[in-house]
């Protein structure tokens, strides 16, 4: 392999050789009408060899991989020590050799610029951008060597080193070409995104432009000038204030030079300008495949392309059958699940629902675009959005209003019933919900008998076959009619003492303590657990050691049976996991870790229980939220009697009530059952998979999380699999984590951001949807992981979201507040009947609010306050 290569010798498939922004360059100068100044690239290959003969260097290498991300000073000491090992090498005569003769070739009294080029930078799932480094206006061919020497010591930065720490880089295969390109000098530069980097909206060009070098603009000296272009006219322009452009020094490098008063307000671009780069940008995205984030600038009338990269951070677009407009609307706000799944468990959820859903970015959302072209079922759709979530109900009103969606009268027609459109009526009866629940629960049973005997393509069939019979009970149509039951009663009931006795928020006292809720009672019963094992002084010990220093989970119930006293705790722990064992953080992704395969995950919060609480406590506090409950229905009654015509309010209340505690607790069931059946082709699935690894198809069981249920079928077939298939789709999610999804997304690519449009917030506070009566103070506990969860009573947990597997936490802390749910998704149903203040639905909160400091919760009007700044 050659130590230097011209940029015609490059094209994207070099990015081994050149890395990713030489293999970006390379690809560029290929693209007819757009101009890349002339260069060439120092290869990977002349780095290998410069660091080889360095043996101090790969010893210093080594010491990184062992570095804690975290550990700030440690890295930027380290680094800086390869840096200077790097920097004090000798270049090779050969490298030196072939590069002095490339800068001869181009001009030896040119100037250069000298750029770092990772061969994991510029990368569709990794940027890396800005982590090295790159020296402008470099003249002469030992200045030349020097600059690629730092470069060459760039990629041991400390922003470099933590960033591969962080995305689990390994250090020794990330390596550094360096370009060296004939220098321009422009009169005006600066970067274009091919997509809206706010919006993300593909229909839009946003060009950032100041004057003389990009790096104004880069390193935060100036502020640019922003030009909008959409459809070859520019829609918006906005001309900042330049006081300075950092130009070429004649001696070499550069300087910032400051403007001229009436220069500083000047525009950089004229519209025409604008519009002529932007179609130069959409031709560079063509040829890419995928929008683009392009390095331009402007010398003697012309504009000059020095890089083009992909833009990491937008979200795809889910694909569609054709290219009218569509409306997007997010699974995993609704069921509290907004991280990534994995291709079987997209698979699987998309053959459970009834709904017209797409996945993109490892997310799943329904295309509502029918729904919002026909005005009755659009009207529905956006209130009953809008009433679960109102981020998403404005959102989607947005859309609307700019009549993004074409209507079309009746244009609803799909079979389902329309948003909003309510069920036939049903008697409050308590019998047909254990008829629900008994139902869900033999044909689970019998599904877990019959899978036993499945094996290759006919347990696939068999499972195939068995998601009809979960659609069957998931929709059923006296399960619909339960749920909305309750729905439709609570909203009643709502109104109606907001209307006669002026508190709607009545309600989160009425439903504490609802009879069959599964999934409150989960928290419950893991406080009787704590009960069992609280007496065992060497049982605690060893659950201690288990949290930190860890087991493996095969192991731990019978590690846990060797302690005295652990025989009993180890039984109750078991018959909690045969009820709920199938649970876990993020459960509508079959290929979730669950508690049963999992049980270590519970260790944390057990710890926390037997500390916390005294034996008993799972009785008292549903008995105390029954009280509660019983005497705020005997004061609302009261208080409804003493009014006019009060004993028919009184009635018609005490009627709703009842139809709220009788089929509220069963709303939580559906998920609990299907949950539960998933765990079931859980365990078949990776039973067929063990076999698939016996006989040598697959290398891991798990390997079949990264493919979709047909494809799995297929590989059943054929006994074959594509190992490079797996290797994508595994890069592929964990490029799909680092996403953020949007709540509802167009067919542009455009993220359309609801609004709290509220003026009845005090100064400062964040605005939220209140889902839980009550107003608490204390110490904000901000969690990213549950198994992370450090929490004391009294404090309010902040998160993300929370799905049932949260609940156990449910029992310790005063207050919550997450970024993503509604008035009946997980977090606010559990705490009404835990009777704890909760405010949802709060943009960004877990960044804005900082761990430890001390918040108010309004779970009554909706808004969280930071009270103080101290952690």
């Amino acid at each position: 392999m050659g130590y230097v290569l011209d940029f015609d010798e490059i094209d994207r498939t070099d990015v081994a050789r050149v890395g990713g922004k030489g293999a970006n360059l390379g690809e560029l100068s290929r693209i007819a009408g757009t101009q890349v100044p002339e260069g060439f690239c120092v290869t990977t290959e002349a780095f290998r060899r410069a660091v080889a003969g360095a043996p101090r260097v790969e010893a210093l290498i080594d010491r990184l991989a062992g570095l804690d991300e975290s550990d700030r000073e440690q890295i930027s000491t380290s680094s800086a020590e390869i840096r200077r090992a790097i920097e004090e090498c000798t270049i090779p005569d050969e490298v030196a050799t072939a590069i002095v003769g490339a800068h001869a070739a181009l001009g030896e009294r040119g100037a250069y610029a000298v750029r770092s080029s990772a061969t994991a930078e510029d990368l569709p799932n990794a940027s890396f951008a800005g982590q090295q480094d790159t020296y402008l206006n470099v003249i002469g061919a030992q200045e030349i060597l020097r600059s690629v020497s730092r470069c060459w010591a760039s990629l041991f930065t400390d922003r470099s080193v933590t960033y591969r720490l962080r995305n689990g880089f390994d250090h020794r295969a990330i390596h550094m070409a360096v370009i060296v390109q004939r220098m321009v000098f422009p009169q005006d530069s600066g970067i274009l995104f091919t997509a809206d980097p706010v919006t993300s909206d593909r229909t839009v060009v946003s060009i950032d432009a100041g004057f003389g070098f990009g790096e104004a603009l880069v390193s935060g000296l100036v502020n640019a000038d922003v030009y909008t272009v959409r459809d070859g006219d520019v829609t918006n322009r906005t001309v900042a204030r330049k006081e300075v452009a950092v130009e070429a020094d004649p001696a070499g490098g550069t300087r910032t030079r400051t403007l001229e008063p009436e220069q500083q307000t000047l525009p950089v671009l004229t519209d025409a300008q604008a519009v002529c780069l932007a179609q130069l940008g959409r031709d560079i995205e063509t040829h890419f495949g995928g929008p683009q984030d392009i390095e331009w600038c402007l010398a003697d009338g012309e504009f000059r392309i020095v890089q083009s990269r992909p833009i990491t951070t937008l979200f795809p677009i889910p694909e569609a059958a054709d290219d009218a407009n569509r409306v997007y609307v997010s699974v995993g706000h609704q069921q509290m699940m907004t991280d990534a799944m994995k291709p079987l468990g997209l698979s699987v959820w998309q053959m459970t629902s009834t709904a017209p859903m797409r996945d993109a970015g490892g997310r799943l959302f329904v295309d509502v675009t029918e729904r919002l072209a026909s005005p009755t079922a659009s009207a529905g759709l956006v209130a009953a959005l809008g009433s679960s979530e109102p981020l998403v109900g404005d959102a989607l009103r947005t859309i609307v209003e700019r009549g993004f969606v074409r209507t079309r009268p009746d244009a609803h027609s799909d079979g389902t019933p329309a948003a909003g459109t309510p069920p036939a009526p049903i008697a409050t009866d308590d019998a047909l919900v254990t008829e629900l629940i008994a139902d869900s629960e033999a044909s689970t049973a019998e599904l877990a008998r019959e899978i036993r005997t499945r094996t290759g393509l006919a347990l696939l069939d068999f499972i195939e076959a068995d998601i009809q019979e979960l659609r069957r009970i998931l929709f059923a149509p006296k399960s619909y009619q339960a749920i909305m039951a309750s729905l439709d009663g609570a909203t009643r009931l709502r109104d109606h003492l907001d209307e006669w006795l002026g508190e709607g928020n009545a309600i989160d006292a009425l439903t504490q303590s609802i009879p069959r809720n599964i999934t409150s009672e989960m928290g419950l019963e893991l406080l009787d657990v704590a009960d069992v094992i609280r007496p065992h002084p060497e049982v605690v010990a060893f659950l201690h050691r288990v949290e930190d220093t860890g087991i493996d989970d095969a192991h731990f119930l019978d590690a846990l049976a060797t302690v005295p006293g652990g025989g009993e705790a180890r039984d109750a722990i078991a018959s909690y996991l045969d009820k709920y064992g199938m649970r876990c953080v993020g459960e509508i992704d079959i290929t979730r870790p669950r508690w049963r395969e999992h049980p270590t995950a519970l260790v944390p919060t057990l710890l926390s229980n037997i500390a916390n609480f005294e034996p008993g406590a799972a009785r008292r506090r549903f008995d105390d939220g029954l009280r509660a409950a019983q005497q705020k229905e005997d004061e609302v009654l009261e208080r409804l009697r003493a009014l006019p015509d009060g004993a028919r309010k009184a009635g018609e209340v005490k009627e709703m009530i009842d139809r709220v505690r009788t089929f509220a607790g069963y709303r939580e069931y559906p998920k609990y059952g299907m949950v539960s059946r998933y765990f079931v082709y859980k365990q078949a699935l990776l039973g067929e998979a063990e076999r698939l690894v016996r006989a040598g198809v697959l290398r891991r069981a798990d390997d079949i999380f990264y493919l979709r249920f047909d494809e799995l079928r297929e590989v059943v077939r054929t006994q074959h699999v594509s190992a490079e298939l797996l290797r994508e789709r595994e890069e592929e999610f964990c490029s799909f984590q680092a996403l953020t999804p949007p709540r509802v997304l167009t067919s542009d690519g455009e993220i359309v951001t609801g609004m709290y449009r509220r003026e009845d917030l005090p100064a400062g506070a964040l605005p939220g949807l209140a889902v839980s009566t009550g107003i608490v103070e204390g110490r904000a506990r901000v969690v990213a992981d549950i198994g992370q969860a450090d929490l004391d009573t009294g404090d309010i947990l902040v998160t993300a979201y929370t799905d049932p597997s949260w609940t156990p936490l449910f029992v310790t802390i005063a207050g919550l507040v997450t970024e993503v749910g509604g008035l009946m998704t997980h977090g606010a149903v559990i705490a009404r009947e835990y009777g704890l203040p909760a405010v949802v639905a709060v943009p960004d909160a877990t960044r804005v609010i900082r761990d430890g400091q001390r918040i108010r919760v309004n779970g009554t009007d909706g808004y969280v306050e930071i009270l103080s700044d101290e952690t």
